[in-house]
């Protein structure tokens, strides 16, 4: 019976780690190509969130990354007259 369920223990890590795995490779490639159409025509500043975000799914640094992004898009955003972000003073 221990055998037994040891075996279990050790089949959802493993479904763990390739679910991690698996994540890792899809985000890194996104993120890679993103990174990829700064210098090739294409839609960079969608991609590369995009991929930080299938990362942040699984890892701690891509959602801290993420934020990060995501404040200096606004913030950015806001500089232009553009979007949501915090008020300007007159």
């Amino acid at each position: 019976m221990g055998e037994e369920k040891a075996m279990w223990k050790l089949a959802a890590v493993t479904v763990k780690q390739a679910r991690r795995l698996i994540i890792a490779v899809v985000g890194g490639t996104v993120l890679f190509i993103g990174l990829a159409l700064l210098v090739l025509p294409g839609p960079a500043f969608l991609v590369i969130p995009l991929g930080l975000g299938i990362l942040a799914t699984e890892f701690v640094w891509a959602r801290r990354l993420l934020r990060r992004v995501k404040r200096e898009a606004s913030r950015i955003a806001a500089s232009l007259g553009g979007g949501p972000g915090p008020a300007r003073r007159p």
